[in-house]
């Protein structure tokens, strides 16, 4: 502006200069180059006249001159003109007061030169040598003694060089000034065009002589810009009183400013010097910043260099002054946010710029924040600090038009560093270090109705911040349904805060949650919009409760659950790769997709070491027993498949072993398919128990009650290990060849077990039945009737074929065509077994072969009557031989021990049968006695609750107040002779423990 001002003088100067000594010139050559010398010796600079000079000195002295050049190098401006005019009064020739009519400059061409820093700083040196370099005295000294009524210039232009910065052209300067007495006011208007936009100016002072004698005088300012730089921003209207004071400063005192609907209260003063300095306080009722910041960026001027190669906007043009500012609102506003009683100050001294934000007040809370730079670099370098003890995150929200679900407070205390003044720029290089809190704050979870269950509290939280290079770190305790629940979450500071749209890229995220009943941990990238893609951990000890506890069901089979895996999840499904899952203990690893429609569409291919069907369906069953109490029924849980309704799925399964409970076959591929409520399972053929296996499972969960079907085809299992693993069954072995079709429906599992209907076929070969030997019960039937029977595990009867075929009614599968061949013995059979109960109960029939040493023609024992019995549970069964057919009719048994090569002929038989004493005891023994022994011990058992192995191997030790059984006398066996009940099968001879009758009557027979 002062080399602006200087560039004026000189041109009035010479106007005016030109006026006064033309009359007295004749020769127009010498006018132009002695016009030229003398106002160059006047101005310091180097004016020359090209063109023609026209004079007169009527009515008014005046001059016209055309192509007039002027440079002045020390200042960095040249100037051209296409045409000069100025014209004085006559009366200025004899006055000491010059009184100009008009100049007036056509076509100025100024062109402003900036200096490189060192050359500038030399420039100033010399001018501080000569004054202030205020010009504003020269001025207002000129216009003192002067009389202008107009000055003016047309098309103007003015131009701003550097050798760093892109050249800057003002056009279409229009300008008039006009000061016809110093009492008078002094006017200047003006209009011109720069960087796309067009100005008008027009500014007034009251009197110069105010000014001069250091006394107010009113000024008035009025700029209009079109198109307006922001939206209500195209005028600008300021009034005050303006003091020039002693010390050479200028005060602006009442100032009232209004630009657009903006308006506010100034003071100021400006003090030049070699620095200058400006004070300046603005007050405002009213502070509308929403203008400023929906302003779109200015189009770029033509020829200007391009955005990649322009320099950096800097604040270099602050470096020349000092100043301190403050600014005090009522209110600020800024698009639909308030605030209120806003403080900011600022002061500027050496290049350093420090500003302060003393108090931000808005419904939410209140603000406060400093910033510092050094306004001399090329890109300053800005520090500062955020400050608030606590804003209502609930009005912050609603002050941004927003809804969220969380409430409390936000605290933040953090220090700020960047470089730039662009946006860009900022972002690049922006730091934040420090915390950022929530207290007394409460989340709101989405879709839970219950209100305990979707409150998440946390009485304070906080996140760390050491740097935007760093993971901003959220740790704190939360508390959920009254439950702590411990956080970590980082999260890359830099691309959360700085990232342009993180509702489609994403947060990048690091999140471990702790929870008494269940852990979560995420290592990826989620967004607003409810996706996330990464890492995904999670567990619990049991899921069956923790979705009780969140309100949810449909997971009560479930127990710990765990997943490790890669998981990419949206608004419409989830998919997951390289992932490991456990289930109820049983642990898997593979991928998969999941769509959240209706139903659930699921699709996996899961690897498994070891898949227990039993395991993954929670059911744990009891551990065999060997006995069960009477009328006792197993365990009994509720059987529920009505979720395979909202369910499709393919799994597909690849197990090195697949079963259930301790039944496993594998290795396996298969797939289970769950459409419309049906889960169907094919197991191909596929190795079992030394054996294949082939079976298809479906479960039907469409209809109110559940229900399966199951086809089984067995070929070559060896039976020992498959019927241990399956029911606790140890008492068989041999290859296995078995057929299954079985149908079942019910709402628990005994309801189910009880309704099993169907068919099944069962082989042995080359096994045994173990337990029992039958051929050596045969071959030891005196010992057996002396000492009764022991099941002996070691011991076992052989065969080479073992069948029958089952129909299955009720739960309770039935043969009546069980066959055994053996090496020594033949058998049929029928029985039993109860599939809800898991009890056997078998009677078999032998035949033994002619020799109890080889193979021979079989030999009826229907004489002795000896069948087996298995019955009890599968765990633990009961197989013996019933000994009560045979203890009934013991003249048919001597017979037969005959037949088996017994050595009763050398015994005195026929005495004891037939003779008298001993031998009529022992016929009453047989006859009588016996039986009622038998009976009393039948009693015994139904009113003791006896086992059958008691009545099989005899009574236990008797008791201190129980007598032993005694052999009766004639007399009483006579009256033993009428007919008794007959114990039921399965009565077995007393034991060596006690001298029942049986034993008494052989040690009798071998005296």
């Amino acid at each position: 502006m002062r080399r602006f001002i200087l560039s004026l003088l000189g041109v009035a100067a010479l106007a005016i200069a030109a006026i006064a000594i033309l009359p007295s010139l004749i020769s127009s050559d010498w006018v132009r180059s002695e016009l030229g010398r003398q106002l160059s010796a006047a101005t310091g600079s180097s004016i020359a006249f090209n063109g023609p000079v026209n004079l007169s000195a009527f009515p008014y002295l005046a001059v016209v001159a055309e192509g007039v050049t002027l440079s002045a190098e020390a200042e960095g401006i040249t100037a051209e003109f296409a045409e000069v005019s100025g014209s004085v009064a006559l009366s200025s020739l004899w006055s000491d007061r010059l009184h100009i009519k008009q100049i007036a400059l056509d076509r100025p061409v100024i062109v402003l030169e900036e200096k490189a820093a060192d050359e500038a700083a030399s420039t100033a040196d010399r001018g501080n040598e000569t004054g202030s370099g205020d010009p504003l005295p020269a001025l207002v000294a000129f216009l003192e003694r002067s009389a202008i009524e107009s000055v003016s210039i047309t098309s103007g232009t003015f131009i701003r060089r550097s050798a760093e910065d892109p050249e800057e052209v003002v056009s279409d300067v229009e300008l008039t000034l006009s000061a016809p007495d110093i009492d008078d006011e002094f006017s200047l208007s003006a209009s011109a065009r720069m960087g796309g936009r067009s100005y008008d100016t027009s500014f007034t002072i009251s009197t110069l002589r105010s000014l001069l004698e250091r006394q107010p005088a009113d000024v008035t300012l009025a700029v209009e810009a079109d198109p307006a730089p922001a939206p209500g921003m195209s005028s600008l209207e300021a009034s005050g009183q303006v003091t020039l004071n002693a010390n050479g400063s200028y005060q602006i005192r009442g100032g009232e400013v209004e630009a657009g609907e903006q308006a506010f209260s100034l003071n100021a003063l400006f003090v030049p010097g070699q620095r200058a300095r400006f004070l300046l306080d603005l007050e405002a009722d009213r502070l509308d910043l929403t203008p400023f910041m929906d302003a779109a960026p200015e189009a770029s001027q033509s020829g200007a260099p391009s955005a990649g190669t322009a320099k950096p906007a800097n604040l270099q043009f602050l470096a020349g002054f000092d100043a301190d500012m403050s600014i005090n609102a009522a209110a600020l506003v800024l698009g639909e946010i308030s605030a209120s009683d806003v403080s900011f100050s600022a002061a500027l001294k050496d290049g350093e710029l420090a500003a302060e934000l003393g108090h931000l007040g808005i419904d939410a809370g209140s603000l406060a924040a400093n910033v510092a730079t050094n306004v001399t670099a090329d890109e300053p370098v800005f520090r500062g600090r955020l400050a608030s003890k606590g804003l209502d995150i609930a009005k912050l929200s609603a002050l941004a038009g927003q809804t969220v679900p969380l409430s409390g407070a936000l605290t933040i205390d953090a220090g700020f560093a960047f470089r730039g003044l662009d946006g860009e720029a900022i972002r690049k290089t922006v730091d934040l270090a420090g915390t950022i809190g929530l207290r007394d704050a409460a989340y709101t979870l989405p879709g839970i109705a219950d209100e305990t269950m979707r409150e998440v509290k946390a009485k304070k939280i906080t996140a760390r911040i050491e740097s935007l290079a760093k993971p901003l770190r959220v740790a704190g305790r939360l508390q959920w349904r009254n439950k702590p629940v411990d956080v970590d979450l980082q999260i890359p500071a830099a691309d959360t805060i700085l990232a342009g749209n993180l509702s489609a890229e994403g947060i990048p995220l690091k999140l471990q949650m702790k929870m008494p009943d269940a852990n979560l941990s995420l290592d990826g990238k989620a967004a607003l919009a409810g996706t996330y893609a990464g890492k995904l951990g999670f567990s619990t000890a049991d899921l069956s409760a923790f979705l009780a506890g969140l309100g949810q069901s449909g997971a009560e089979s479930i127990g710990p659950l765990a997943f490790n895996g890669n998981v990419d999840a949206g608004t419409t499904g989830v998919s997951f790769q390289k992932a490991t899952i456990s289930v109820n203990g049983i642990e898997g690893a593979g991928s998969g997709s999941v769509e959240l429609t209706t139903p659930l569409k699921i699709s996996t291919a899961l690897d498994f070491e070891e898949l227990d069907l039993a395991r993954l369906a929670g059911t744990h069953s009891p551990a065999p027993q060997a006995k069960m109490a009477k009328g006792a029924e197993a365990a009994d849980a509720p059987l529920d498949l009505s979720s395979l309704r909202s369910i499709d799925a393919t799994i597909n399964v690849n197990a090195k072993k697949l079963g259930y409970g301790k039944v496993f076959a594998g290795p396996v591929a298969t797939s289970l398919v769950i459409s419309q409520g049906v889960a169907s399972l094919t197991l191909p053929e596929t190795p079992f128990y030394g054996g294949h296996v082939v079976a298809s499972l479906r479960a039907d969960g469409s209809q109110s009650e559940p229900s399966i079907a199951l086809k089984t085809s067995i070929a070559g299992a060896a039976a020992a290990p498959l019927l241990t693993d399956m029911a606790g069954f140890k008492h068989l072995e041999g290859a296995l060849k078995a057929e299954f079709d079985v149908t079942g429906a019910g709402g628990t599992t005994r309801t189910l077990a009880k309704s099993l209907q169907g068919n099944a076929n069962v082989g042995f070969s080359d096994g045994a039945i173990h337990g029992i030997d039958i051929a050596n019960v045969y071959n030891n039937l005196m010992s057996l009737m002396t000492s009764g029977f022991k099941q002996d595990e070691s011991k076992a009867t052989t065969f080479t074929e073992l069948g029958a075929s089952f129909a299955i009614e009720g739960g309770v599968a039935r043969t009546e065509d069980l066959k055994l061949v053996g090496p020594l013995i033949r058998m049929t059979g029928n029985g039993a077994a109860d599939l809800a109960q898991s009890t056997l109960n078998f009677r078999l029939e032998p035949r033994l072969v002619a020799s109890l040493k080889g193979q021979g023609a079989e030999i009826s024992t229907d004489g002795i009557g000896v069948p087996v019995v298995v019955e009890g549970s599968f765990a633990a069964p009961r197989i013996y031989p019933d000994l009560s057919d045979l203890l009934k009719n013991p003249d048919a048994a001597l017979a037969k021990l005959k037949d088996f090569g017994l050595p009763i002929d050398k015994l005195p038989i026929g005495d004891l049968l037939n003779g008298d004493g001993a031998g009529a005891a022992v016929k009453d023994l047989l006859g009588g006695t016996l039986d009622k022994a038998l009976k009393d011990k039948a009693f015994k058992q139904e009113e003791q609750q006896l086992s059958i192995e008691e009545i099989i191997g005899g009574d236990p030790a008797p008791k201190p107040d129980e007598a032993a059984v005694e052999i009766p006398t004639n007399e009483e066996a006579a009256k033993a002779d009428a007919p008794t009940e007959q114990p039921a099968n399965g009565a077995e001879v007393p034991s060596e423990e006690a001298d029942g009758p049986m034993e008494g009557f052989f040690k009798q027979l071998l005296r």
